[in-house]
């Protein structure tokens, strides 16, 4: 697809989803590497609600460090896998009150260092938590619409980055997944999509064809 086409696509997703934005809840960034362990195969709505709780009780590094597992997971208790993500959290909570004076690090090769986060996790902390990007946040919508797109064809995560990354221009890595996040919950839906429903209807390749 020609970079004029997708320039087009991407400004009537900004044009009819002007309000979306990052969907974890923070104040800071260790707030915000708590929520991204938390969100692995988590809807976010349940994520926000745990946070909700956690985050007035627990301010710093420190603070998660010096709590017991089985304490944290008294808030973790309505997530998705919550005793591995409890242990995760105060083990990377540990390594940023001990080796970072309890900051979180500003470089994506130190935050995959930390248990529980990945590519995409470190990408969304550098993105919403430094305004640092380097990348495009791949999530299940992600995949989906952009190989419905026919924006690649690769199913994996990180081959799949590559090619939008070659594809879109930078200002807009940013706010797509947020897009695509609401235009998969609005229509573009596994595994159907309402296609007659869409905004991208008539510029959409698999509809279209």
């Amino acid at each position: 697809m020609e970079t004029e086409n997708v320039v087009k696509i991407l400004k009537m997703l900004q044009n009819e989803y002007s309000e979306a934005k990052y969907y974890l809840d923070f104040r800071n960034p260790v707030d915000l590497v708590c929520a991204t362990i938390l969100s692995a195969q988590c809807r976010d709505e349940v994520v926000n609600a745990t946070t909700k709780k956690i985050y007035l009780d627990f301010k710093s590094a420190k603070d998660y460090a010096e709590a017991s597992v089985e304490e944290l997971e008294k808030y973790t208790s309505s997530i998705t896998f919550y005793k591995n993500k409890a242990k995760n959290i105060k083990k990377a909570m540990e390594i940023l009150d001990s080796e970072y004076n309890g900051k979180v690090p500003e470089s994506t090769k130190e935050l995959i260092k930390l248990p529980g986060i990945g590519k995409k996790t470190a990408n969304a902390i550098m993105q919403n938590a430094f305004g640092v990007v380097e990348g495009v946040i791949v999530d299940t919508h992600v995949i989906r619409i952009s190989q419905r797109l026919h924006w690649t064809n690769e199913k994996n995560p990180e081959k799949i980055e590559k090619d939008l990354m070659t594809l879109l221009p930078k200002e807009y890595w940013k706010e797509l997944p947020h897009f695509l996040k609401s235009l998969g919950r609005d229509v573009c839906k596994a595994p159907t999509a309402n296609c007659k429903e869409c905004v991208l209807s008539k510029v959409c390749p698999s509809f279209i064809s």
